[in-house]
Formats: C-alpha cells, sequence, structure tokens
C-alpha cells in the first residue's frame, strides 16, 4: 500500500520514520541517518510529512517541500497525548503521524530563512540582554559588601564606576577593585554589542513595509515590530484577533465543569518573548497617565482607577495585540479609536 501519511522524530544525526496508508495502517518504520534523510524521501512519492516545531523543524520543512512533499509542523504539547506508554523514538514518529491526521489538529507554519535570520538577531538580543543584567546585579552585590550602593538603573553604572574608583585601598582593597572593574568592562562591551545587534534589527525594520506599519500602533517600536513579522508572518494562520492574542498567552485561563465557569489569570503560552515586549509597551502607555501634557484616554482612566497597574498593562497589551493582527490581516495602518461623542437630551 503506498504511504499517505509520514511522521518524522527530529534529532541532530538519527531521525526515526512512521508511515501509513490510506486506512491507518503502518507500512513503513525506518531509522534514517542524518545524510541519508532527504535521499530516502526524494524516492518516496508525494506524501504528507509531519514534524513537532522544534529549532530544526524548519529548516527540514524547507527542504522537504523542495522536493515535492506536503509538511505541517505539530506543537510538540499537542503530541504528547498520543505518545503511547514509553517515550521512544518509534513511539514519538507514531504519534506525530497519529496527530497529523487528526481533523481538527492546529499546526505551526513554516518560516522562511529571513523570518529566522530576524529572529536570530532578537534571540541574540535576549541572550545579551539577560549577560548585561546579570553583571549589574553581580557588580551591585560586590560593591554592596564593602558599602558602596547606588540608585537603580543600569544608567546609574557609570556613576557607580567612579564612585567605586574613588575609594581608597582602606576601603575597598585592590584585588577586588579590579575585579569589579572587570565586570565594569564587561557591562561596555555588552553595551556595544546590544547597540549593533539593535543596529541590525532598526535597519531590516525600515526595508520591511509590515513592520514599519505595524510600529504606528502606541507602545510598539521597531524591536516589536520586527519580532512579530518575523515571528508571525502575515497573521492567517490565526481565525480571528483574539485567537492570537491568546496565542500569545494574553487571555486568561478557563476552567469549566457543567454550569460553573472559572475565568483565571493569564494562560502565558505561546511566545515568551513577544508577549514580554507587548507588555512592556503597555506599561510605557500605562504610565502616560500620570502626564499631563498626553491627552487622556477615557477607557484606560477608568480600567486603571478599578484594576492594579499591573493588570492594566497586561489588558493594553492583549487590546495591542488584537490591533496589530487586524492591522497585518487587512495592511492598514494603526487607526486611532473615535472618541464617543454625548448624545444630546
Amino acid at each position: 500500500m503506498p504511504v499517505v501519511a509520514v511522521g518524522l522524530d527530529l534529532a541532530k544525526t538519527v531521525f526515526q520514520a512512521h508511515g501509513v496508508d490510506d486506512a491507518g495502517q503502518t507500512v513503513l518504520r525506518r531509522r534514517l541517518g542524518r545524510s541519508e534523510l532527504l535521499a530516502f524521501f526524494a524516492k518516496l512519492p508525494p506524501c504528507l510529512i509531519a514534524m513537532e516545531a522544534c529549532s530544526s523543524a524548519h529548516h527540514w520543512a524547507r527542504e522537504l517541500v523542495t522536493i515535492g512533499h506536503d509538511v505541517r509542523l505539530i506543537p510538540p504539547q499537542y503530541v504528547k497525548p498520543c505518545v503511547k506508554r514509553n517515550k521512544t523514538d518509534a513511539a514519538d514518529a507514531e504519534a506525530i503521524c497519529e496527530a497529523a491526521t487528526r481533523p481538527n489538529m492546529r499546526f505551526v507554519p513554516i518560516k522562511t530563512r529571513d523570518q529566522q535570520a530576524v529572529l536570530a538577531l532578537h534571540r541574540s538580543r535576549s541572550l545579551l540582554v539577560r549577560q548585561r543584567t546579570a553583571s549589574i546585579n553581580a557588580v551591585r552585590g560586590l560593591v554592596g559588601e564593602f558599602g558602596l550602593i547606588a540608585a537603580k538603573g543600569r544608567y546609574r553604572m557609570s556613576e557607580l564606576r567612579q564612585r567605586t574608583n574613588a575609594m581608597t585601598p582602606d576601603h575597598l582593597p585592590a584585588i577586588a577593585c579590579q575585579a569589579i572593574n572587570t565586570l565594569f568592562d564587561h557591562i561596555d562591551m555588552l553595551e556595544e554589542q546590544i547597540a549593533a545587534v539593535e543596529r541590525q534589527i532598526v535597519e531590516w525594520h525600515k526595508n520591511n513595509e509590515d513592520s514599519r506599519r505595524l510600529a504606528t500602533a502606541p507602545g510598539v517600536g521597531p524591536i516589536t515590530a520586527s519580532a512579530i513579522v518575523a515571528a508571525v508572518g502575515d497573521g492567517c494562520q490565526f481565525q480571528s484577533a483574539r485567537h492570537f492574542a491568546a496565542w500569545l498567552g494574553l487571555t486568561p485561563r478557563m476552567h469549566a465543569s457543567g454550569r460553573k465557569e472559572r475565568i483565571g489569570r493569564i494562560s502565558k503560552g505561546g511566545d515568551r518573548y513577544l508577549r514580554a515586549l507587548l507588555i512592556h509597551g503597555a506599561r510605557a502607555i500605562v504610565g502616560t497617565l500620570f502626564r499631563k501634557n498626553v491627552p487622556p484616554r477615557p477607557w484606560l482612566l477608568a480600567l486603571a482607577a478599578r484594576r492594579p497597574t499591573n493588570v492594566t498593562a497586561v489588558a493594553v497589551a492583549h487590546k495591542t495585540a488584537r490591533a496589530l493582527w487586524a492591522m497585518l490581516t487587512r495592511d492598514e495602518k494603526y487607526r486611532k479609536p473615535i472618541a464617543a461623542t454625548p448624545s444630546a437630551a
């Protein structure tokens, strides 16, 4: 019987394939090396090939599509319930094949090389920012052991370095001063690397029409806009704006049984990096409520009056995410909401 669907368990060097026919019967079980993977599938007639959406899945998906196969990527959490008993490569491949043939399964769009290149910039920037934060905290902890403290914020590092160098050997031994200055130099190097990566991101943002259009929304800059375009593409894989917000983890968890429905905190699922960028931008919008020269937002004022600041920021991020999905799918710029005019009595 011809193979109509194949579940492919990816790895670094050893791959496992599991194929079924029209009746769902197993007709293929094969362990493949990395060098023989493409040659093996090139001999197969065009069929459905399913893989878990992991780091190398988009690369192999593009290669298999070039051969002529229909490739679909499945989120790993949707494959896990299909695994029977022990976890092995063969069981994983069978579970992937079974999950791919379900009619209501959700799939991940295959990213282009350009999308992955921009996401590589964002991941590099995120790693460098985390290293900078860790180094700043290490410096604060070390100088604090010698009785020296400084105000919060990374912009206080230059002032803290001057005060550290001004301390006498009686208060700060030379060995400790040398070690701390090494960390200061490391922070300066990280600042330069982060600035260089951000310049690359901004350059890509200027040359991408979708990214420039998303940046017209409040609380969205080149970093957030480029990350969303690179991760989501045109957004057509989501049925609605709410599906997009749910994918970002900005919608509440639902626990319903019978006639009882409980709405909890946000799910925090999906892409953590995108969610963090949107919430940071929302915090900036919420912060404008305390400025006198910024036009008031009645909806935001009413929400901030009855909810904590963090809850308000998440609600703004949710609203921004819905607007961004509409802008992506409709090829439109941000449209400011029209304030409702009071009706005449």
